[in-house]
């Protein structure tokens, strides 16, 4: 039987999907290097201004920026090529990385409200800019190792350049909205956003660049045949630049995006409120790991995402909140020349269900002390575009203690109560991602 591996992991957890003759790995097994340091350095910058010239008039201005810089430190071993044929070697490479990331982002809006007559207008108008340049030097060397008895730090061949690159996009954004009120029950969304974007990559001695335009429309309707109802649908179009190239040097086209969506929405009380959604998403020119190249990205054709979601949640009883929701997701491969159209989606459950719900005291001298109780149940899910394993469904159980008084906070909560094995997700075959462990969390605020 084919064993999907541990991998590295921020909370350094790994554990085994399935079983062999070599046993079981044990949960807490860290298959990168416990002495591995990554010198890095994070910058983030920004401001937010806004003047407002009337009740009904105002501007707006965003800016901010992140700077990242990775320098080589001690090596650092991501798992990248599998498993070997005696199911116990996990082939690694040693890694030292360089990598320069500078991101910059502006974005100025206008919005304001306004009648004609007997319609009421809410608009906005807004343009932003950005850039962001990704300049990278990566060596490897050979560093397998033995997950049922691991020996760290062992490298069994010369470091050789593998990637050497840069990519700068830089885009410019227009975008206009109108929310209009017809009647005190018929309001329409009237908008559309126009997309440029110039983009310049070198990977080793190569170099592409290409440009590019596209509008994106959205159009949306609500209608209240009574009071308690609200009838809604929508249409909206996404353009998205995707940065870098693919293995060979090829730049990848950019991400488009269509979406229909109808729904109701009701308020069974003043306090308890209910709603049913109806999508259909198609996405096309999606990035996904290549499975030949882990190191590197491809594109799908096109895929295809439709489902129903519904909610609940409100106060049932003085102090007692409930929320509730449930989602069936059919997520599949639509066109595609690398995967089989039909196909489904990694990492997408068809169903999925959670529920939250939290009591707070009233009364007494313990007013303001509160407890709460959540479930998450996901479904089974593919673990790779190839549909060659799944990762097994799972259900979660949370709970939360917490107190209120004045203007302090505090609150203890419990995820995984549990302590159950799951899984979270999967990049593959050789990279799958378990779930936190039974975890507790402590805060404590105070509120001015």
């Amino acid at each position: 039987m084919p064993k999907v591996l541990p991998c590295q992991t921020e909370e350094v957890f790994e554990y085994q999907l399935f079983q062999d003759s070599n046993g079981q790995i044990p949960r807490a097994r860290f298959t990168g290097e416990p002495e591995g340091v990554i010198d890095a350095s994070l910058t983030r910058v920004g401001y937010r201004l806004e003047h407002q010239f009337s009740d009904n008039w105002s501007l707006q201005n965003v800016f901010w920026a992140r700077i990242q810089r990775n320098r080589p430190g001690n090596e650092f071993y991501p798992i990248i090529n599998g498993l070997a044929n005696d199911n116990r070697t996990l082939n690694r490479n040693a890694i030292i990385n360089t990598v320069d990331y500078d991101d910059y982002d502006l974005a100025t809006n206008l919005t304001g409200k306004f009648s004609t007559g007997s319609i009421k207008h809410q608009l906005l108008l807004g343009v932003d800019l950005s850039s962001s340049f990704l300049g990278f030097e990566r060596y490897t060397a050979p560093a397998p190792i033995d997950i049922f008895n691991p020996v760290y730090g062992l490298v069994t061949g010369l470091f050789a350049l593998a990637l050497d690159g840069e990519g700068l996009t830089k885009t410019l954004g227009i975008y206009v909205q109108d929310q209009v009120t017809l009647t005190e029950n018929l309001k329409l969304l009237l908008g559309g956003r126009f997309d440029l974007f110039d983009q310049t990559n070198r990977f080793l001695s190569d170099t592409t660049s290409q440009s590019g335009d596209a509008f994106s429309p959205r159009v949306g309707i609500v209608y209240q045949p009574i009071e308690p109802i609200s009838l809604d649908a929508s249409y909206s179009r996404s353009f998205f630049p995707n940065s870098g190239t693919t293995f060979d040097g090829s730049p990848f086209q950019p991400e488009r995006g269509t979406q229909y969506e109808v729904g109701v929405k009701a308020d069974l009380n003043d306090r308890l409120s209910v709603t049913l959604a109806f999508y259909h998403l198609t996405r096309s020119n999606v990035l996904t790991q290549d499975p030949n190249n882990p190191d590197f990205s491809i594109q799908t054709g096109e895929q295809r995402s439709r489902g129903i979601e519904f909610n609940i949640g409100g106060e049932i009883l003085k102090g007692l909140n409930v929320i509730a929701g449930y989602a069936y997701t059919d997520a599949t491969i639509t066109k595609d020349n690398t995967y089989t159209p039909g196909n489904l989606l990694n990492n997408v459950p068809k169903n999925s269900f959670n529920l939250w719900t939290k009591y707070e005291i009233q009364s007494s001298s313990l007013k303001g002390l509160g407890f709460g109780l959540g479930l998450f149940y996901v479904g089974d899910r593919q673990g790779d575009l190839e549909n060659s394993f799944q990762l097994p469904s799972y259900l979660r159980t949370d709970a939360a203690i917490f107190y209120k008084q004045g203007q302090l906070r505090a609150a203890v909560n419990f995820r995984n109560l549990f302590n159950v094995d799951y899984f979270e997700s999967s990049s593959g075959l050789s990279q799958v991602y378990p779930g936190e462990p039974f975890t507790v969390q402590g805060t404590i605020s105070w509120e001015l």
